[in-house]
């Protein structure tokens, strides 16, 4: 069987292409580019190198127990001390002459608590212009137990996006607890109690259900309408537009 001319050619071309990235690879390019424990060994050397800055909670319970105990039973238990107040190796060493600073203005806190919509729903955020302007945080929080100094009575305290999403719909004006049951201890322990959910299609149908007396609420008939599933599981309540 003869082999087509232009087959030759190609074989060719791969064969120089194939021995040129063979020379560069073993060749032309020095070993200590390419061999990974020269890299590992040189980057580990440089990280030894580098000076130590950080002391590790343990230190730091060391001489601040009472702190440490308060802390561990707190909402910022997981959180390193340092994390605040910035490397303490030099502190742990000689705690006389080098001191760790503190958060005392209203930069720090703000990097976990500002208002930001990709955070978990629940978790405490705030809106930095209009919550208590120009205070440092710690004049109202004790960062070691982070309780508000007041339990907030609004939902929007902590579940800012919903408050935001419902207030551009047509549910602004009914309030959480027209739909949701919600238990005081889910105001101090939020993940502890949570707030209920309609159970019924019937409670929905209460406006949006035909001969409701709710005028301006769009109707269905329930009996006939998404059948077996719960409302909220087609619409989103807080912001209550039909999907498609």
């Amino acid at each position: 069987m003869r082999v087509p001319e232009q087959v030759k050619r190609l074989g060719l071309v791969i064969g120089v292409l194939v021995a040129a990235v063979l020379v560069g690879r073993f060749v032309l390019i020095p070993r200590s580019l390419v061999a990974t424990e020269l890299h590992q060994a040189s980057t580990v050397a440089r990280e030894i190198a580098k000076p130590m800055k950080f002391a590790g909670t343990a230190a730091c319970q060391d001489c601040h127990d009472d702190v440490s105990i308060k802390k561990a039973k707190g909402y910022h238990k997981n959180l390193s001390c340092e994390g605040c107040h910035g490397p303490a190796a030099k502190h742990a060493e000689d705690p006389s002459s080098a001191k760790p600073t503190a958060p005392r203005d209203r930069k720090s806190c703000p990097v976990c608590h500002i208002y930001d919509a990709s955070r978990p729903t629940g978790f405490p955020q705030i809106n930095l212009t209009t919550h208590n302007p120009v205070k440092a945080c710690i004049t109202c929080h004790n960062p070691h137990d982070p309780v508000p100094p007041k339990v907030p009575q609004e939902c929007s305290a902590c579940h800012g996006q919903i408050e935001r999403t419902k207030a551009v719909s047509s549910h602004a004006l009914l309030a959480c607890t027209t739909c949701h049951k919600v238990a005081p201890l889910h105001k101090t322990a939020p993940r502890s109690a949570l707030p209920s959910k309609p159970e019924t299609r019937e409670f929905c149908a209460s406006c949006h259900g035909k001969g409701a007396a709710q005028k301006d609420a769009p109707k269905v008939d329930v009996s006939a309408h998404g059948g077996r599933y719960q409302c909220w599981q087609c619409h989103y309540p807080h912001l209550p537009e039909g999907r498609g």
